[in-house]
């Protein structure tokens, strides 16, 4: 399998009054294609601090990252845009749908720049196939207040997964979620690493997270296991 994420001593500091914050602390990690990758750790561990600098949100403040055989530190903002459009997918607690549009629109919103410059059929059709996949088809024209906790994060994977990205990135997925849904979306993601995406999973839930390929155990921003 090749790597395509690998970090080695990286670090990120958040400067404060005073004082500095370390949220991450020389953290070396390689994840493989395809691997279904769990981080766990306590609140305030850096948990979501690293998953905001795998994700190019947000730059580390020393060491490497790279990304597909990239040096992505070394990018300009738009560049790590550029890779984070088009090869990342955010999966979020909280759905981030936007209520007023209907199931369909909030999965093809993420392509609405690119559909400007032609394809819009294509894309159209990817979103009909993406919500199929998730099992949504039946719900393309309602409102995500008329969607269960679990159908709504089943748009939102369907919304990452439109640019196609080799990489899913899953803040607390199932959080917001009962014990049922929140196996669903579980499944979800496995299914995705299986067809050879890399799936990162930040979780509170041991359970599933002893369920995933491997486990990242953070502490104050360290790797402990």
């Amino acid at each position: 399998m090749s790597s395509p994420i690998r970090l080695e001593g990286l670090s990120k500091v958040y400067p404060m009054p005073g004082e500095e914050v370390r949220a991450l602390k020389e953290i070396s990690v390689s994840i493989d294609s395809g691997e279904f990758v769990s981080v766990v750790g306590s609140s305030g561990s850096g948990k979501t601090t690293l998953l905001y600098v795998l994700g190019l949100l947000t730059p580390p403040s020393s060491g490497m990252y790279e990304f597909g055989g990239r040096d992505v530190t070394r990018l300009s903002d738009r560049e790590r845009s550029s890779v984070r459009g088009s090869q990342i997918g955010f999966v979020f607690q909280s759905f981030h749908l936007l209520p007023q549009l209907s199931v369909y629109d909030n999965v093809l919103l993420s392509t609405r720049y690119a559909m400007q410059n032609g394809n819009a059929s294509s894309y159209a059709s990817r979103a009909k196939d993406l919500l199929e996949r998730v099992g949504l088809a039946h719900r393309l024209t309602h409102r995500p207040r008329e969607l269960s906790g679990g159908e709504m994060q089943r748009v939102a994977i369907a919304r990452a997964l439109m640019g196609d990205p080799s990489v899913i990135l899953a803040d607390e997925p199932t959080g917001n979620l009962d014990e049922t849904n929140g196996e669903q979306i579980f499944e979800v993601l496995g299914d995705l690493a299986k067809e050879g995406k890399t799936v990162i999973l930040v979780t509170h839930n041991l359970s599933l997270a002893k369920r995933t390929h491997r486990q990242i155990q953070l502490k104050d921003g360290e790797i402990l296991a």
